[in-house]
């Protein structure tokens, strides 16, 4: 993850200075902070939303008459829960972490100039393997003969259309996003010979500060 954080803040830093070159008014950097909601949407195991923490960086520019560009680079943590039967409790769920990057080139339509803009396309996330806690690790997942331990190996590529909307000041705003992972996020378990077909998908909805400098 570490190597990908450096080649995504490349590639985001690049990006600036290449926009700053043509620099207008409402070219700006932001740097943001909020939550997150992970669903992870699968008919293998019983699963229940989770919330984590988003924090990043975004560079929003001008395009083209009410439009404008966001470039943003987002790393996160995301949380969700899975049932297991532990011991004589059915139903106990496992919570697993997933830390991930993310980089978006959003299309931003300006509503209210510096108030008020709504904004769709595409995000790319690169995963971590799936983390929960060594003392769930062999936990029986509900309605298979899978440990928690053994669906950790996640695909690690996703691919999210998103669609938000921004509010607030010119310096100061709030923005509210949902995303739908398009991929199987479990696509990488098939190739491991666990006996199930594994499909599963993933929404997120994000709620971020932003601070434009």
């Amino acid at each position: 993850m570490k190597k990908i954080g450096f080649a995504f803040a490349f590639i985001f830093i690049s990006t600036a200075i290449f926009a700053q070159y043509d620099y207008r008014d409402s070219n700006r950097i932001g740097i943001f902070f909020g939550v997150n909601q992970f669903t992870f949407n699968t008919k293998n195991f019983l699963t229940k939303p989770g919330n984590g923490w988003n924090g990043g960086l975004s560079l929003r520019g001008n395009f083209y008459d009410d439009w404008d560009m966001v470039y943003a680079m987002q790393f996160s943590e995301n949380n969700f829960g899975v049932a297991t039967n532990s011991g004589f409790l059915l139903n106990e769920h496992v919570n697993y972490k997933l830390s991930a990057a993310q980089i978006s080139l959003q299309l931003s339509f300006r509503i209210i100039e510096n108030h008020l803009t709504f904004e769709f396309g595409p995000t790319v996330q690169i995963n971590g393997k799936l983390k929960t806690d060594l003392s769930n690790e062999n936990s029986i997942l509900s309605g298979t003969t899978l440990l928690a331990k053994d669906i950790e190996d996640i695909s690690r590529f996703n691919f999210y259309p998103t669609i938000g909307i921004t509010g607030g000041a010119k310096h100061f705003r709030a923005n509210i996003s949902y995303q739908y992972g398009i991929n199987n996020m479990l696509g990488n378990l098939n190739s491991k010979n666990l006996g199930v077909n594994f499909k599963g998908n993933a929404g997120i909805l994000n709620g971020n500060i932003i601070l434009y400098l």
